[in-house]
């Protein structure tokens, strides 16, 4: 049996013990870590809470409503239909997270945590979003044994691959939120990779083409082309028109997840750039050095996911 550096979990069953804990807390040279710990453990257990707080507000507006100046608790209830006393409660706990502002005559206003979520782009959808996924966790347990369909995978087009059957307005709504999604993460990775002498560049995955759109405002010399699902493409069209991107571009459509695209279409054009694969590094193959893969819900996804490409 293998064991651990303090010796069969001795140490574990140590820091386990509630006597132990009592006087960590107390002992100067161990209290500031049974504290930190403690605040982690806690926000552990009610971050839940903390993203439906967040939830709630943004789906009922109310960062835009108080963006005019603070308003009552009877006045947002009134206007939404929801009792003041509730509406009380929202409020505070929008307050506790910091993102608003009690004041001393009992209205609510904006705080600077709450103005800035409304200046990031797209924030709003992509928390609006989370809802299906907030769904599907109803019953965790049963969602990591496995349904292969859930609320969440069915407002990804592509997550079932070629021959799905995906509306105008499924497509629209898709591509929509990537674009907004993809906003700060352009010019997040634009900031940290260096794309001088990229001759063509293809982003696989890439919605209507955000982040060729920001490429090709900062590199007028690079040839831009997209892959993503036949229903994407006319919004990518539209997109690299009203950009004035049209004859530098190219659009090819299929899915991500059928393995015959990668052939297809890696051949002659280098560097890639990848979005959202579970395992990127095999699924697009090629010669080291000419991949780029954004994961944007990781810490310092560009300084991760760059491969081969310069790092500024």
């Amino acid at each position: 049996m293998q064991q651990d550096g303090w010796g069969c979990g001795w140490f574990y069953r140590m820091v386990a013990s509630p006597a132990f804990q009592g006087r960590a807390s107390r002992f100067p040279l161990t209290r500031a870590f049974a504290r930190r710990d403690g605040a982690v453990l806690f926000d552990l257990v009610q971050g839940f809470v903390q993203s439906q707080v967040l939830y709630a507000l943004v789906e009922l507006d109310i960062f835009r409503r108080l963006q005019s100046g603070p308003m009552a608790p009877d006045d947002l209830g009134q206007a939404l239909d929801i009792p003041a006393e509730r509406m009380a409660i929202l409020l505070q706990a929008g307050a506790a997270l910091n993102l608003l502002r009690r004041r001393r005559d009992g209205r609510y206003g904006l705080a600077r945590r709450g103005a800035a979520l409304m200046g990031v782009p797209g924030l709003a959808q992509i928390i609006r979003h989370h809802g299906a996924f907030y769904r599907d966790l109803g019953d965790p347990v049963a969602l990591i044994k496995g349904p292969e369909r859930t609320e969440l995978s069915e407002s990804w087009p592509y997550v079932f691959g070629p021959g799905t059957a995906i509306g105008p307005d499924t497509a629209e709504a898709f591509s929509d939120l990537m674009a907004q999604s993809q906003i700060l993460v352009a010019q997040d990775t634009l900031r940290a990779v260096d794309l001088r002498g990229v001759r063509r560049l293809l982003d696989v995955g890439g919605g209507s083409g955000t982040f060729l759109i920001a490429v090709g405002a900062v590199r007028p010399d690079t040839q831009l082309e997209l892959f993503d699902l036949p229903e994407v493409a006319p919004q990518a069209t539209k997109r690299f028109a009203a950009s004035g991107l049209t004859e530098r571009t190219r659009i090819y459509s299929g899915s991500k997840r059928c393995a015959a695209w990668c052939p297809k279409y890696l051949t002659h054009c280098r560097p890639v750039v990848a979005w959202s694969f579970p395992n990127p590094w095999a699924a697009v193959p090629g010669p080291a050095g000419q991949s780029m893969f954004i994961l944007p819900f990781t810490p310092w996804p560009c300084r991760q996911g760059a491969h081969g490409l310069p790092m500024k």
